[in-house]
């Protein structure tokens, strides 16, 4: 990810070039490399590039450089989420060092007229999501004719998310802008036709596509029913170490309070994101999980846009997404910087069709295997595996037992069948086919008498032998 092209080999001016040797920045990112130069001379510049390729830097150096601190505004960033926009106006601040810039961030879910009375004071930058930003518009606060410097950051989640009119109608009334910076993981082809729309004669810059999308870390996925996948969860949180952090991302918001009452049942300390919190919790959270106080977060997509932690060293599917480009948003979120990281995803029976998609979309190899077995000192698992037999049953609910016992002494279908509905005390329509094949007996039984089943077959004989049954796949 990195290049051997050095910062200092651009004539940057000296305050940027200070920021960049003060947090230990010597080298660009090929997203960096391939951006930098392009933007600076003014060009519209369309780069491909996921969260973690060191894509804010890219468009934020020409951005700072063509700023100055006149409390006037200059340039306009829009973000899909409150939490990217932090995210973005926080690397902006530490960016550009000793420049004096202000740079402020405005967001829906806060109060709008404090943030009026900050703008109020003068400001050089602002970073904000579309509809607040429209609304300060209408009601004064922000004057669009004033920015040249416009960018928009992740365009596919921003067209995900319904906001493309918003971005058209700030666009509209950015009456004296001058330069477009554009960038975005994946390319719609209604991003493409916007764009051309809206920018001038822009220069794309997809440098290593497949490696800017695809972050260099492991891959899993484990078959699993959605009984049991709480117990895979608690074996790989089992492997974390003090040092590493987690993301577990479930589809709803519903599944994240789920999953976070669960998981704090069994004594995993962890804090959910999603967007029924109020802003002032998102941030706590955040906050909190940046600063490495709460190792594990269970989110949304949403919710999860903008977090921008080093230490992500593992991301669970807990639910695999709907949408293809979130499998990659979301494993994204480790690896950052060509740091190691892994990401796990646990596939239902129903989710197999789609987890083969997004492999063949993309090209990755996702290794099937097992859920991990426990670290050397943790000799019981943290969540108790539970008898789950949907994944093997059939459209009807009737999962298949092989009984080791030949025909000639289990007797006839009708015997076997009634020997179940008798241990098991239920309704004959419980038990399905009975056939036998090869030395062994096959019986179909409903999904919820299986577990029942197999334990009336430890303790009863059947015909005066001694029966194992195990579930046929």
């Amino acid at each position: 990810m990195f290049t051997n092209t050095r910062f200092d080999s651009w004539d940057l001016p000296q305050h940027l070039l200070d920021s960049l040797e003060k947090i230990g920045w010597e080298c660009a990112t090929q997203v960096q490399k391939d951006t930098v130069p392009i933007a600076r001379t003014g060009r519209d510049v369309i780069g491909q590039a996921r969260t973690g390729s060191g894509k804010t830097a890219a468009f934020g150096l020409p951005i700072l450089e063509r700023c100055q601190p006149t409390g006037q505004l200059q340039a306009l960033v829009l973000t899909p989420t409150r939490e990217l926009a932090n995210q973005v106006a926080e690397e902006f601040q530490t960016l550009q060092g000793e420049t004096g810039l202000m740079i402020q961030t405005v967001y829906g879910g806060t109060d709008l007229e404090k943030q009026a009375k900050t703008l109020s004071g003068g400001v050089d930058i602002i970073v904000g999501t579309p509809g607040r930003v429209m609304d300060m518009t209408e009601r004064g606060h922000i004057h669009l004719e004033n920015p040249t410097l416009f960018c928009l950051d992740e365009a596919d989640r921003m067209l995900d998310m319904g906001f493309f009119p918003d971005i058209m109608w700030v666009i509209e009334r950015m009456k004296n802008r001058d330069q477009t910076l554009l960038f975005s993981a994946t390319f719609p082809q209604e991003i493409i036709d916007a764009a051309h729309e809206f920018m001038d004669e822009p220069e794309f810059v997809l440098t290593n596509t497949e490696e800017l999308d695809i972050p260099p870390i492991d891959m899993y996925s484990v078959k699993i029913g959605r009984a049991n996948k709480l117990w895979a969860l608690g074996r790989l949180m089992s492997r974390m170490s003090d040092e590493d952090q987690t993301i577990i991302f479930c589809n709803t918001k519903r599944m994240v309070d789920l999953a976070v009452q669960r998981l704090n049942k069994h004594r995993f300390v962890v804090e959910g994101l999603h967007g029924d919190l109020s802003q002032n919790q998102r941030e706590k959270i955040l906050h909190r999980f940046k600063e490495g106080e709460v190792k594990t977060i269970v989110a949304t997509d949403v919710a999860a846009r903008g977090i921008d932690v080093d230490g992500i060293t593992l991301v669970v599917n807990y639910d695999l997404p709907v949408d293809l480009d979130s499998f990659i948003h979301r494993v994204g979120r480790t690896g950052r910087i060509g740091r190691k990281g892994e990401a796990w995803s646990l596939v239902s029976r129903d989710d197999a069709p789609q987890l083969s998609k997004i492999m063949a979309t993309y090209g990755l190899e996702i290794i099937e295997t097992e859920a991990p077995e426990l670290p050397d000192g943790i000799d019981r698992d943290p969540v108790s595996r539970q008898d789950d037999f949907g994944e093997t049953a059939d459209v009807f609910g009737f999962v298949t037992l092989h009984l080791n016992i030949d025909s000639s002494l289990a007797g006839s279908s009708r015997s076997v069948a009634h020997w179940f509905q008798s241990s098991l005390r239920c309704d004959e329509m419980a038990i399905g086919d009975v056939h036998f094949d090869d030395g062994s007996t096959f019986v179909s039984i409903h999904t919820s008498k299986v577990g029942l089943a197999i334990k009336a077959l430890e303790k009863h004989d059947m015909a005066g032998q001694r029966v194992t049954g195990t579930v046929f796949e």
